[in-house]
């Protein structure tokens, strides 16, 4: 059978070289694909939103699976157009797929189904996201000092009330002569204002935990995990101001934060049978200690010893099964990759949201500790008999890392030259995917097309180990053997797991 993978990330990537693997397979395809695909399989130049020429090529190269590997042809119906044509495709259809192009719906569908998550908002303009926000507690006490006409202490519930008495206060109309200040009292601690401005700042950088989302797909960029009023109100005003999301923000979500460990399950399901993948951390953060902006992903690990035999079963029938019969009852029946992302608290995982796609940089993890063949597993969820296929997965552990371009998730500089990435391919047990690269043609010099970076996830460097220790040493050993000039990773992947002596897990 020929296959075409359709994508062009580090996902992708794992996508085609497990698919290789197969003794079923005789040729991979991947549109558009990468420099890394590229150098393993066949690219195709076709984009994922041109579901006419996608058509066309499976047709004319006798395709027999076509698997979807982006969010957004997903979103956009690409697997109704193709069932349309009679041709076989993995991944859910448009209907199914809005779990994950509008977190407003899945908030709404866990909610009618019962499924454990953070409890929330839903708003479609700003001035009412913000002024929740103003609304939410602070409990501070507002004096006024110097002579004013407004009376000594007032007692403030909210942020809003607290803003409004310090105007008061400071609104020259009030005051009967100059020097007239602002004292605010936080929890027995004083702080002087002279101004508005300075006052307005104190009271914006008051504790907040809230995560604001932005309703549709934003490329795994449209979360914000809020600590203060003040980012709170940034985030609003990025994502329904300025729009820096376009319509993806048209709504958005705004929910308590959840305290505890987060970690992903993948499932395949078929609509009847759930058929749960190895279990993967992620790590969101940009830089080093989980600090910095959220970014689609820097990295990952498998297994987790936080989801444990017990855990999983939790997780089948609380949340999986769940949103399965949901989808099935509103005639959305699903078909795919099922990811939920959880956060493990003291009251058991809540779901933090849902993806309808393999993960990245998760799959990148999961495909390398996968024994059993892919291609016949996901066949079984498009034909409906998931329920004959079990799985074989390597015990050994696994992590990847993620090279950035300098400058993620942020503005960045493309056709950054890579080099060494076959050295780093040639380790024990390490395999390179390629996410954003592209390879290079230099005219008249006589040599091989250079590989160049041309996104802000550039690799997803990957290796197995004995334990997380000996992954993290062959992972790392990876990356310093790649020379990428401006790109940038995080060194403390799996590091507390690893110290923590995990490697268990399932």
């Amino acid at each position: 059978m020929k296959v075409l993978v359709i994508g062009k990330g580090g996902r992708e990537h794992a996508l085609c070289w497990k698919l290789l693997q197969s003794r079923r397979v005789k040729g991979v395809f991947c549109a558009p694909g990468n420099a890394g695909t590229a150098l393993d399989v066949q690219n195709v130049a076709i984009e994922p939103g041109d579901h006419r020429g996608l058509a066309q090529f499976v047709k004319r190269e006798g395709i027999g699976l076509t698997i979807v590997g982006p969010e957004e042809p997903l979103a956009k119906g690409l697997v109704d157009f193709f069932q349309r044509e009679g041709l076989r495709v993995f991944g859910p259809r448009k209907d199914a797929a809005e779990l994950e192009g509008s977190k407003v719906f899945a908030k709404e569908l866990m909610r009618q189904a019962g499924i454990p998550t953070a409890d929330y908002r839903i708003f479609r303009g700003a001035p009412d996201a913000e002024h929740y926000i103003l609304s939410r507690e602070v409990a501070l006490i507002v004096r006024s000092r110097g002579r004013s006409t407004v009376r000594n202490t007032i007692h403030c519930r909210t942020a809003a009330e607290t803003l409004e008495a310090v105007e008061h206060i400071l609104d020259p109309r009030e005051m009967l002569a100059p020097g007239v200040q602002v004292e605010i009292e936080d929890r027995g601690e004083k702080r002087v204002f002279s101004s508005f401005a300075e006052a307005r700042d104190f009271v914006l950088g008051r504790p907040l935990g809230v995560v604001v989302k932005a309703d549709g797909l934003a490329a795994g960029k449209g979360v914000y995990v809020c600590s203060t009023l003040r980012q709170a109100i940034e985030a609003i005003d990025q994502i329904m101001v300025r729009r820096i999301f376009g319509q993806a923000g048209d709504r958005i979500i705004i929910e308590e934060r959840l305290d505890g460990h987060e970690t992903s399950i993948l499932a395949l399901t078929d609509g009847r049978t759930i058929v749960p993948l190895v279990s993967s951390q992620d790590f969101k953060r940009a830089f080093d200690n989980d600090e910095g902006p959220n970014t689609g992903g820097m990295g990952a690990f498998s297994p987790t010893s936080l989801v444990t035999p017990e855990l999983m079963e939790v997780v089948e029938r609380e949340i999986l099964v769940p949103i399965v019969h949901a989808l099935k009852r509103a005639r959305r029946p699903f078909r795919g990759v099922l990811y939920a992302g959880l956060m493990l608290t003291n009251q058991g995982p809540k779901v933090l949201e849902f993806n309808v796609r393999f993960g990245d940089p998760e799959t990148q993890v999961i495909l390398m500790r996968l024994k059993s063949d892919l291609l016949d597993a996901l066949e079984a969820v498009v034909d409906e008999r998931l329920d004959t296929v079990k799985l074989e997965w390597d015990p050994r552990p696994s992590v990847t890392v993620v090279m950035a371009a300098e400058g993620y998730p942020g503005p960045y500089e493309r056709d950054r030259l890579i080099e060494n990435t076959a050295a780093a391919d040639r380790l024990p047990d390490v395999k390179v995917f390629h996410a954003g690269t592209k390879l290079r043609s230099e005219q008249g010099s006589g040599r091989a097309p250079r590989i160049v970076s041309d996104g802000g996830r550039v690799l997803n460097v990957t290796a197995l180990g004995s334990d997380l220790n000996q992954a993290r040493e062959r992972v790392y050993e990876a990356v310093r053997t790649i020379r990428f000039p401006g790109g940038f990773y995080r060194r403390d992947i799996a590091e507390q797991a690893a110290r923590e002596g995990e490697g268990g897990g399932s």
